[in-house]
């Protein structure tokens, strides 16, 4: 089965505009996002879709394959869709182009949930990880995610979920991680049918897949590192590499 990364990379971003071609020890961010994925070695291509000559030519320049969106997005998955159109692979994997820190072995599991009989039926599938801070619980910023027994997304929101009601019982919480594995024909649909009114909402993509009845299937991974989203972010990203050692990684 033949697979793709593909990397959603947005100059405009809101909170942090032009965050990408920042530079993070001594290399853009989607330089490091780029070769991260590259190196896993579990991709026939790797591309990034982008919305600006700038970011093209960055990735150009060390030797990656970048191509230009022809028109606007509401999502990153929105974008790379536009893309999916013309590569023939059967498995496509969207990695943020804000994740300088991907690695290897989540991104193998959740590769893994479409395999066997069990993963016949999975068309599409995505990471989180326990979330155990209480401030970051209750951040917005940090989506959660709510699952049935068999790992499939119920709800994903900023809001808390599920919400304490009952203060002796103890919760786990998830933070929904925004790397997600598409069949073909489900994220090219996903794309067709455009944005939804919970999608809408709370701002959150994938809500779009299960308000038009598209299963997602979750796998649960540990640290991923950290997206960078805010200068601040960028600074802890910082840190964070000066102690990685020169492989560079967490």
């Amino acid at each position: 089965m033949r697979r793709a990364a593909l990397i959603p990379a947005r100059y405009g971003a809101t909170r942090f505009p032009g965050k990408l071609l920042a530079r993070l020890g001594g290399k853009t961010v989607i330089h490091r996002t780029w070769e991260a994925v590259v190196e896993t070695g579990l991709f026939d291509e790797v591309l990034v879709v982008c919305d600006g000559e700038a970011i093209r030519d960055e990735v150009a320049r060390h030797g990656g394959k970048a191509v230009l969106s022809t028109r606007e997005h509401e999502s990153g998955t929105d974008r790379i869709a536009e893309a999916a159109e013309r590569l023939d692979a059967e498995l496509l994997v969207n990695v943020q182009g804000d994740e300088p820190f991907t690695r290897r072995e989540p991104l193998a599991k959740l590769l893994a949930a479409f395999e066997g009989e069990a993963g016949r039926a999975v068309q599409v599938a995505s990471l989180m990880q326990v979330l155990e801070n209480p401030a970051l619980v209750a951040d917005p910023n940090y989506v959660k995610v709510a699952v049935d027994r068999e790992m499939n997304a119920l709800f994903f929101s900023r809001s808390v979920i599920p919400y304490p009601r009952d203060r002796s019982a103890r919760p786990i919480y998830h933070e929904h991680i925004g790397v997600y594995a598409f069949r073909r024909d489900a994220l090219l649909r996903f794309a067709r049918l455009g944005p939804s009114p919970l999608e809408r909402v709370e701002k959150v993509e994938c809500l779009r897949f299960l308000e038009n009845g598209i299963p997602i299937r979750m796998v649960v991974t540990d640290y991923m590192g950290v997206e960078i989203d805010t200068p601040q972010d960028l600074e802890t990203a910082e840190r964070l590499l000066a102690t990685a050692g020169p492989a560079g990684k967490p």
